[in-house]
């Protein structure tokens, strides 16, 4: 098992194949954070907490309590009792007071991992992880917050989450209630966190760390576009192979906080959790409240090894269902090919055409629904317009089946247009502060999914919709991010409660749909990459990771993306040009081999498409069978990146065996004069001959590794090459 209890020095130390985490008893009450970090032999390390350094432990000198508070490495900080960095937990009593200490009580450890209800998580079975439940209580509010952490022994990941119950006879209010908290000595750090906004999603952010609170955060009701739920903290100067990386990923697609601060002491806390601005949760009497789940990963091994435990971890232990570890099918949406204007012949003249050049899926996206002519119109009246598909939805799905296709729809459920029948039924189902005009954003309200009449509703109709046809794909998105928080269903001290129930109605929706339709593929999306996040993968295996489809835009998007996320869950696309996004017109070829890092398919009109490009995408189809596999489930290493360097790009993907590696590299601009560049590669047997298949040239692994070889001579701009290297038996 991977947790153990040393009774002699209160010790827990938490162990997986590579990484050691050591948290201890003080005085009878305090849990504090002694070490994380690469894998020690022996849990001696209490020294690190500097207890024999005034202020001491307050049963020797309770008159400086404070003063400890606000040094000593708290393993869950707590608000209004002396420590004055940033708290964990913040509650507000029925007298108004917002004190809270928490003191240790018990503590169990047991093989598995439970699961959160409501909520999405990692999984293990009891071969594969082991969890702590530490039980600590308030004594003056019987108060009980459990800190619960699992660990997966042979990743190098530690999950953790908290149960918070109130035991008394009052209300106690919930102001602030993170996941996690992190202490680290110095701050002679850097961290990264990843930005962006609509259309250029998860580009990586590298600062230094100095003191004072550094974070990313969001209070959009959904992850967001221009933050993210990630946040690593690496010694400075570390690459992709060397320096120390701590990392902290929240498992939730709502309104988050990621903070690192750098204290007075030279010390520094990462914190993660729900944002608690707009937060606020009433507990009752034996109520339990339950945060949400961050994954935390160590690395000694720089950023590379950091990005292959996130991917590890999230392949095998939260992606779940039919096509978790399956090539999913080549698809061809129509969004970008037609947007509003299309009709069942249209569509199927697309998937006549698709379907001759190997293209296994037709997807119809939005517009196939109550009058909806453009964006302005009919979400939620979720029935088919026969006008355009005469019929109805069955027809046509048919007619793509009998070319040997499968067929797929889109849908916003979480939305409502203003002209709809729904809302002209229910206005009051969309979320919205009584007396106050509601803020439109793409002339769309919200629906407040907290209320269960509004999720079944919703969901009935989505159902029927699939019921009626084999639909084996779903695309849901969600365009617009939440405002004028107000729900009809709380009384005015329970409206702060509104984001976070709605993210659980959007969570309940999900495994529904999943349940009932478990051959389904589901990808989520959010106007793009604007959910993109660990919470979504627990239901769908695949996320689109942006709107913007420009081939050279990808490059740091699809970077920023894989730093945490597995290449098998980033939704990526050839489409036409000039690109609808950024109007850049880049070669065929190129706009393939950057979507064979994702899940492939098309968006574009293949009956118009120039013939050239057309002729190329049997070789596409026949690309993507051959390095599927391998793209999905091998080791991701980053050999260079566009967004350090603006000339080119080079990723690769080695097997676990060792026995193949995939290189692409991607000439973005073309320099006059100048020789080829030399890469590395990684992830191989030193000992072995791997051959280049296209060149027949053969290379041992160390030579390939350690002395490395040339890149593939490109021309012009936005040029790529793909280098695939096969273990010599």
């Amino acid at each position: 098992m991977g947790i153990q209890y040393f009774e002699d020095g209160k010790v827990f130390k938490l162990d997986t194949k590579n990484t050691s985490y050591i948290l201890a008893l003080v005085d009878g009450e305090f849990i504090g954070h002694a070490y994380y970090g690469k894998k020690l032999s022996d849990y001696h390390v209490c020294h690190l907490m500097r207890l024999e350094e005034g202020p001491f432990i307050p049963s020797k000198n309770n008159r400086d309590r404070g003063a400890f508070c606000d040094a000593f490495p708290f393993e869950y900080s707590t608000h209004g009792v002396g420590d004055y960095r940033e708290s964990c937990l913040k509650v507000q009593t029925e007298g108004g007071h917002e004190a809270c200490s928490l003191a240790y009580h018990s503590h169990k450890i047991y093989s598995g991992k439970p699961a959160l209800l409501g909520l999405p998580a990692t999984f293990g079975s009891e071969s594969e992880c082991s969890t702590l439940e530490l039980v600590c209580l308030d004594p003056v509010l019987n108060l009980e917050v459990v800190l619960v952490y699992s660990v997966f022994e042979d990743v190098d990941a530690v999950t953790r989450s908290v149960r918070i119950t109130n035991h008394s006879k009052e209300d106690i209010v919930l102001k602030k209630a993170l996941s996690a908290c992190l202490q680290l000595d110095g701050t002679d750090y850097e961290y990264i966190t990843l930005h962006g906004s609509w259309a250029r999603e998860r580009h990586i952010d590298r600062r230094p760390l100095t003191h004072g609170k550094h974070s990313v955060s969001s209070l959009r009701g959904e992850s967001g576009h221009q933050d993210h739920p990630f946040l690593a903290v690496m010694s400075s100067k570390t690459t992709q192979e060397t320096g120390e990386v701590y990392a902290m990923n929240f498992v939730y697609s709502g309104n988050f906080l990621a903070q690192v601060e750098g204290c007075q002491f030279d010390t520094a806390r990462m914190v993660m959790g729900i944002n608690p601005e707009n937060f606020s949760w009433t507990l009752t009497k034996d109520e339990t409240f339950i945060c949400p789940e961050v994954v935390m990963v160590y690395s000694d091994e720089g950023l590379g090894k950091m990005t292959r435990t996130f991917h590890d971890l999230y392949r095998n232990h939260l992606i779940r269902g039919k096509y978790r570890d399956k090539k999913r099918p080549i698809l061809i949406n129509n969004w970008e090919a037609t947007y509003f204007n299309f009709n069942t012949d249209k569509l199927l003249s697309i998937a006549k055409e698709a379907n001759k050049l190997g293209i296994e899926m037709l997807v119809m996206d939005d517009g196939w629904f109550g009058h909806r002519e453009d964006d302005n119109t009919s979400l939620g009246d979720w029935q088919v317009n026969e006008e355009k598909l005469p019929g109805g939805l069955k027809t046509l799905v048919d007619g793509v089946n009998a070319l040997g296709m499968k067929f797929g729809i889109w849908f916003e459920p979480e939305m409502i247009s203003p002209d709809s029948d729904l809302y002209r039924a229910h206005p009051d189902w969309a979320i919205k502060i009584a007396d106050r005009t509601p803020c439109r954003c793409r002339n769309q309200f919200v629906l407040d999914i907290s209320r269960k009449e509004v999720r079944d509703y919703i969901y009935d109709r989505i159902k029927a919709v699939l019921s009626c046809a084999n639909i084996e794909y779903v695309k849901w998105d969600m365009n617009r991010p939440l405002t004028d928080l107000g729900s009809i269903s709380y009384p005015p001290q329970r409206q702060g409660e509104l984001s976070h129930r709605y993210m659980l109605g959007v969570y309940e929706m999900q495994e529904r749909l999943i349940t009932d339709f478990p051959h389904l593929l589901l990808e989520n999306c959010s106007g793009g990459g604007g959910r993109f996040d660990a919470g979504m993968l627990y239901y769908s295996p695949q996320i689109w990771c942006s709107d913007d489809t420009d081939a050279i835009e990808r490059l740091s998007i699809q970077e920023g993306t894989a730093i945490v996320y597995p290449l098998c869950s980033m939704g990526a696309h050839v489409s036409d040009c000039p690109n609808h996004t950024v109007g850049r017109t880049t070669p065929f070829k190129t706009r393939g081999e950057v979507a064979l890092a994702g899940t492939f398919g098309y968006e574009l009109d293949v009956t118009r498409i120039p013939q050239k490009d057309r002729d190329m995408i049997p070789s596409q189809v026949a690309m993507y069978h051959k390095y599927n596999d391998l793209v999905r489930s091998g080791d991701y290493y980053r050999l260079a990146s566009y967004s350090e360097n603006h000339e080119y790009d080079c990723y690769e993907v080695a097997a676990k065996d060792g026995s193949e590696a995939l290189v692409t590299y991607v000439e973005v601009l073309r320099r006059a004069n100048f020789k080829t560049r030399r890469i590395r590669l990684k992830g191989l047997d030193q000992n072995a001959v791997y051959e280049n298949e296209e060149t027949k040239a053969r290379y041992t692994g160390d030579i390939l590794m350690y002395a490395g070889v040339q890149t593939p001579e490109t021309w012009g701009d936005f040029s790529s090459k793909l280098m695939h290297f096969v273990r010599v038996e």
